[in-house]
């Protein structure tokens, strides 16, 4: 049997950019991808704390450092600039491996998107 626990989360980020018009998926602060243990094309659910809207999508690497959150096609309906967001990845694991695997959660600023 296998079960699905929390793999990785980015708790409380605001959101920089929302571009309707690109192919979709969310772009995200390399820092922070890499702090959260996330990497290019890995699935995601993004949870807005502003408007109760969830989405699953994929990563795209933004450029380090930048702070950048940007929900990208349709995802950008469910999100305004300034809204903060949650980043969440999941795992697929037995129970016994689930139980001693730590989740790599990361809390950054929320004005600036970056590492505290």
């Amino acid at each position: 049997m296998f079960i699905e626990i929390l793999k990785s989360k980015i708790h409380k980020v605001t959101v920089t950019d929302a571009n309707l018009q690109y192919i979709g998926s969310i772009t995200i602060d390399e820092d922070l991808m890499q702090a959260a243990n996330l990497i290019e094309g890995e699935k995601v659910h993004v949870v807005n704390l502003n408007n109760g809207e969830r989405l699953i999508t994929y990563v795209i690497k933004g450029e380090r450092g930048s702070g950048e959150i940007c929900l990208n096609g349709p995802a950008a309906r469910k999100a305004q600039v300034g809204d903060i967001v949650i980043i969440i990845s999941y795992a697929i694991m037995t129970p016994d491996e689930a139980k001693v695997f730590q989740p790599a959660v990361v809390f950054p600023d929320t004005a600036t998107n970056k590492l505290i």
